[in-house]
């Protein structure tokens, strides 16, 4: 098993990372957020990486974080859920606000995923939700938070949640880009829409 790769950028494209390791290219399928922030980069860079084996073949699929690949792993160990699937959640959001997502039981918002629908989704979430290992106590703590919220929130703040969601976002990106709004609860409802939209951007 190949835990990491550290090389030089050959080539890269939106979902794949060609890696030259001691003049040995590797092909690495990697998430569209990872070139993204890995585009433009020199020198040498680390890869932490899966090697799945099948009957049709051989892949390798690589991380910038060792959290993007537990979480990853994690995934694929839900039945119907293989890598392809898994890579499409995570170039839609990363490891932490999938982990939010499974946590607080918004399948909304993972099944945004190309490829990925209502019924992964729930399913992942049914098979993960009470397996995210202690380490991940802060995450628990924040999507019970985020589970409770509604019943405390006021009329506006509930107002905005629906507004932004009327935008494209989701519920998970809309009640974090609101609870970062300092004061919400003394403001009206298009003054948090403003201020949370400013999160957004």
């Amino acid at each position: 098993m190949i835990a990491f790769l550290k090389g030089f950028i050959e080539e890269i494209s939106e979902d794949t990372l060609q890696l030259d390791v001691q003049n040995v290219g590797y092909n690495i399928r990697i998430t569209t957020s990872c070139a993204a922030s890995l585009s433009g980069e020199k020198g040498i860079v680390k890869i932490y990486t899966y090697m799945s084996v099948k009957e049709d073949g051989v892949g390798l699929f690589g991380f910038l974080t060792k959290n993007e690949l537990e979480i990853f792993k994690k995934c694929i160990s839900v039945n119907g859920i293989g890598p392809k699937a898994a890579m499409s959640i995570l170039s839609t959001m990363d490891a932490d606000t999938l982990r939010f997502a499974i946590l607080s039981g918004d399948a909304k918002a993972i099944s945004k995923a190309p490829g990925v629908g209502s019924k992964m989704a729930e399913r992942l979430i049914l098979e993960l939700k009470d397996k995210l290992p202690a380490d991940d106590s802060y995450f628990d703590m924040e999507a019970k938070a985020y589970a409770s919220q509604t019943s405390l929130e006021g009329a506006q703040t509930q107002e905005a949640v629906a507004a932004l969601v009327s935008l494209g976002y989701n519920q998970t990106e809309a009640r974090k880009a609101i609870q970062s709004v300092v004061g919400a609860e003394n403001m009206d409802s298009g003054e948090i829409l403003r201020l949370a939209l400013k999160q957004l951007y």
